[in-house]
């Protein structure tokens, strides 16, 4: 199918289906909710289709109806987490808040803002949702892409996004004017993935055509072409200091690169049958957490080189996920699931603390507020939606300060 096509099924591709040899090749959104096969290569051509297994636009978004919406006020209620001992220790109690309605096709990522007032979310209909946190309005729709949008990210000042997309192109966005400020363009394939460094000098992108791209995020120059990995870039991450870049890929290595020289600085290889769906540095950036297509999430030390510890009881075999962390109320890891849940586990114990339920259809997309106790969520194609969620024990506690 071509990126225009309307009707874009949710169902894998077989061996037998459109590979592009008939020129039509089926899109990145569709793609991914494929598992790569490990044979499998990504030439940027069309002719890897069957590798790219799927987060981004095609993979999140759902239509039945959620449970019903709840007020707003404990968000506000919840004011900014703080972190005691006791806090620390305590289970999450997180419940369904409000829905958020608006896509009209598979919604592919959600960011909170860096101050925690507003909630991008991108989607195979080729838009950016702008959402405000406490009202649950929709304040700008961003329109401009020609493909759908697989991943965003938010720079250091809430001020401007930045935007991957099937039409192979990141775009720049100024959120308060509605309008694009710049056009990155290079990538000879599907973007997939895209992350600002903090002070919002530099930008990197992921895509299928197997290269990291970094660019000089005021001019728009291409600086730096990474010839990363054997398969499609599926997750880019700057770590907190901005010096280094992590990047992902079907061909199971995760990629720790120096964002000034963009030399290779570590190499870490997970199991040969388990492909890499998402990695990202930790907050403190001394480690990585990466979600891999055999149902398990793990947490990498950049000292070490090894792993620490392990997350399990979700499933995440065919679709790429986004996993985040939760330092706001407590220690906590979280993840979607296949099985159309929300799963949070105790970063410590690696114990699953609490799952919860709500979308209708495969949960792709996950993140935690940056200052409350909530959780934003986002499915496929059968829901279209995005769910709110608030822990109340934290909204009882601020709320009483």
């Amino acid at each position: 199918m071509s990126h225009s096509g309307d009707d874009r099924s949710r169902a894998p591709y077989n061996d037998d289906d459109n590979d592009g040899d008939d020129g039509h090749a089926p899109d990145a959104n569709q793609v991914r909710r494929k598992r790569a096969r490990p044979e499998t290569g990504a030439s940027g051509n069309g002719e890897d289709s069957d590798t790219a297994a799927g987060r981004p636009a095609a993979q999140r978004g759902r239509h039945d109806d959620p449970p019903p919406p709840a007020a707003v006020g404990p968000v506000a209620a919840a004011g900014a987490a703080k972190s005691s001992s006791s806090e620390k220790d305590r289970p999450p109690n997180y419940r369904h808040l409000q829905t958020l309605k608006g896509h009209t096709k598979a919604i592919s990522s959600v960011k909170f803002s860096p101050d925690g007032t507003m909630l991008a979310t991108s989607s195979l209909d080729k838009t950016i949702r702008v959402w405000g946190v406490e009202s649950g309005d929709c304040l700008r729709i961003l329109r401009d892409h020609q493909g759908g949008i697989s991943d965003h990210a938010w720079s250091s000042d809430s001020r401007t996004l930045a935007s991957a997309s099937d039409d192979q192109s990141v775009r720049l966005w100024d959120v308060a004017a509605g309008s694009v400020k710049r056009v990155l363009q290079g990538h000879t394939h599907w973007v997939f993935c895209v992350s600002w460094n903090a002070n919002d000098s530099l930008i990197v992108s992921g895509s299928f055509d197997t290269t990291v791209r970094i660019w000089n995020a005021a001019t728009g120059e291409c600086l730096k072409t990474l010839p990363t990995h054997q398969m499609a870039v599926i997750a880019v991450s700057f770590n907190r200091e901005g010096n280094l870049i992590v990047s992902g890929s079907y061909d199971g290595t995760i990629r720790v690169w120096d964002a000034s020289t963009g030399q290779l600085a570590k190499t870490f290889r997970t199991d040969p049958h388990a492909q890499v769906s998402h990695v990202r540095f930790s907050p403190n950036g001394k480690f990585l957490l990466a979600s891999t297509l055999d149902s398990t999430i793990r947490l990498w030390s950049m000292e070490r080189d090894r792993v620490l510890k392990s997350y399990s009881g979700h499933k995440n075999l065919d679709y790429c996920m986004f996993a985040s962390f939760s330092i706001t109320g407590g220690k906590w890891v979280v993840s979607g699931s296949e099985d159309n849940k929300i799963y949070i586990w105790s970063l410590h114990s690696r114990k699953v603390m609490q799952v919860l339920s709500g979308h209708k259809d495969v949960v792709v997309a996950v993140d935690c507020h940056p200052l409350h106790n909530m959780i934003a969520s986002a499915a496929l194609e059968k829901d279209k939606t995005v769910m709110l969620w608030i822990d109340d024990d934290a909204a009882d506690d601020y709320g009483n300060d």
